[in-house]
Order: C-alpha cells, then sequence, then structure tokens
C-alpha cells in the first residue's frame, strides 16, 4: 500500500525553492523523515512540506504551482 504525503494548509503548491532552481525532490527519489518535499504559499508567506514518512519512489501527483486544499494529496512513497 503506498504511502501518503498530504498538503497541511491550502495554497499553492511549489516544487521547487525559486523558478530557475531544481526541485526540491525529484520524481523517483526516496525520501526521509523530515526532507523538504515542497513549499506550500499562502498570502506571501511560504510554508515547508516535510516528510512526515520516509519511503522510496515518490510519485507527486500534483503538478508546481498548483492549487491545493488542505489535506490534498501531494505525493505517493512505496
Amino acid at each position: 500500500m503506498a504511502k501518503e504525503i498530504r498538503s497541511p494548509l491550502p495554497g499553492t503548491f511549489y516544487r521547487k525553492p525559486s523558478p530557475e532552481a531544481a526541485p526540491f525532490v525529484e520524481d523517483g527519489a526516496s525520501v526521509a523523515v523530515g526532507d523538504v518535499i515542497g513549499l506550500v504559499e499562502v498570502m506571501k508567506s511560504f510554508h515547508e512540506v516535510k516528510a512526515e514518512i520516509a519511503g522510496a519512489n515518490i510519485a507527486f501527483k500534483i503538478e508546481n504551482e498548483d492549487a491545493v486544499t488542505a489535506g490534498a494529496l501531494l505525493a505517493e512513497l512505496e
């Protein structure tokens, strides 16, 4: 069964720290507890989204700069 990482807040999800930067985590990578996988921007304030679970082969379920609701599925891990 896949492990899920969900958005803690509503806002805009960013996979990169800036437009010209590489993503925090590439699809297919492994993540550890506490790794930053993206940012959620709410009213010009950016909040880090950290993995609360460890796993391999991360698969993002939304695109960079997509709008998200609180609890929206961001990514799945094996």
